[in-house]
C-alpha cells in the first residue's frame, strides 16, 4: 500500500481596509479606554457599532458611550488555545452585552475553568497595557461583582459622544491565517508523484472523454469517477494571464511577474503557473511554453517560452 501523502499548509492573507467615521471612532476610543456604540432610529444601541441601520439600511452616526461592564449572554469554553488567540491559557469565548448596549460583543473571558462561567454572569473589561486602536485593546473580560459602569445610567440611556479623538485611527490590517494539514486523495497523490519524476499525468473522464490536469478524482462536468491516467504535456499554451505587481510575503520573486493559465498539450483543463524567461510585457495569449525544473525540486519552478510559433486561438479558445 503506498504511503499517504500529507503536508502542512498555511493560507494567509493580511486584509487592509480603511475605516469610516463610526469604525474609526470605535477603535480610536478603545485606545483611550472609551467604549462607543451607535444609536439606531428606534433607540437601540449597537456595540460594536455599524455604519448602517440593520433594519432600515439608513446611515447612522449617533455615537454613544457605554460602560466597560456587562453581562454574558452566551459562551463556549476553549480548552486548547491556538497560536495568535487572545490568551495563552484556556479561556471562554463570550458574547457580552455591555451596560448601555442592546447587542452583544464577541470577546474572551479569563476564567479558571468552565465551571466558573455561566450565562448571566457579570463581567468587566480588562484593558491591554499597550493600546494601539484595535479590538485587542480589550485584553479580555474578567468576572465582576460590582455596580454597572458610570457610562450606563440606570434609566437605560447612554451618554452621547461626538466621536472626536486626537490622532484618529483611519485604517487597520486584519491578518487572516488558516493552518492545516493537507492530505491529497488518490488522484492528486498520483499527480504529485508523477511530478516528482518530472512527468505530468491527468485523468480521463469515461463519459465525456475530457482529460483533467490536475486530476480531481471525478469529472467536474459529468460527475462520474475518473481512473484512467493519461500523460500530458509537458509543453502547453498560455490561454490567459495576469501581471503581478505586489510582492508576496516570503516569496523570493521580484515583481512584476506573470502568472498564467496554461493548457498542457493533451489536457482539457488549464492549470496555473508562473511564466519566466521572457519580459513580463512580452507574455501573450497563445504563447507556447515548457516547464523548468529546479535542482532537487518536486514540481516545475516556472514555465518558459519554447520558441515555437504561437498557437492559433481556435486551438485553445474553449480553455480561456
Amino acid at each position: 500500500m503506498p504511503d499517504i501523502l500529507s503536508a502542512p499548509l498555511v493560507v494567509e492573507f493580511p486584509f487592509t481596509r480603511s475605516l469610516g467615521p463610526v469604525q474609526s471612532a470605535f477603535l480610536t476610543g478603545l485606545r483611550q479606554r472609551t467604549l462607543l456604540g451607535v444609536r439606531t432610529a428606534d433607540g437601540k444601541v449597537l456595540v460594536p457599532p455599524v455604519e448602517y441601520d440593520p433594519v432600515t439600511a439608513e446611515e447612522i452616526r449617533d455615537l454613544v458611550e457605554v460602560a466597560p461592564t456587562g453581562t454574558v449572554t452566551t459562551w463556549a469554553w476553549n480548552p486548547d488555545p491556538r497560536r495568535g488567540q487572545p490568551l495563552d491559557a484556556p479561556f471562554a469565548w463570550v458574547l457580552v452585552r455591555l451596560d448601555g448596549a442592546d447587542t452583544a460583543l464577541l470577546h474572551v473571558l479569563d476564567a479558571p475553568g468552565p465551571d466558573a462561567v455561566r450565562t448571566g454572569m457579570r463581567v468587566r473589561v480588562r484593558w491591554a497595557q499597550d493600546r494601539t486602536g484595535a479590538i485587542t485593546d480589550i485584553a479580555c473580560f474578567e468576572p465582576y461583582d460590582g455596580e454597572p459602569g458610570t457610562s450606563a445610567p440606570h434609566d437605560g440611556t447612554s451618554a452621547p459622544h461626538d466621536g472626536t479623538f486626537a490622532d484618529p485611527v483611519t485604517g487597520i490590517v486584519t491578518p487572516a491565517r488558516l493552518d492545516y494539514t493537507y492530505s491529497p486523495g488518490r488522484a492528486q497523490s498520483a499527480y504529485l508523484e508523477a511530478l516528482e519524476g518530472r512527468r505530468v499525468v491527468g485523468e480521463r473522464c469515461p463519459s465525456c472523454r475530457k482529460v483533467y490536469v490536475p486530476p480531481r478524482g471525478a469529472c467536474p462536468t459529468c460527475g462520474v469517477a475518473t481512473a484512467e491516467r493519461v500523460a500530458v504535456g509537458p509543453r502547453g499554451t498560455v490561454t490567459t494571464f495576469c501581471v503581478v505587481n505586489i510582492k508576496a510575503k516570503n516569496l523570493d520573486i521580484e515583481v512584476p511577474y506573470v502568472y498564467a493559465h496554461i493548457a498542457l498539450d493533451g489536457a482539457d483543463l488549464a492549470l496555473h503557473a508562473r511564466i519566466g524567461g521572457i519580459p513580463y510585457d512580452q507574455v501573450r495569449m497563445g504563447l507556447r511554453v515548457e516547464p523548468v525544473w529546479s535542482e532537487g525540486s518536486r514540481h516545475p519552478d516556472h514555465y518558459r517560452p519554447t520558441g515555437e510559433p504561437d498557437a492559433d486561438y481556435d486551438t485553445y479558445k474553449e480553455l480561456v
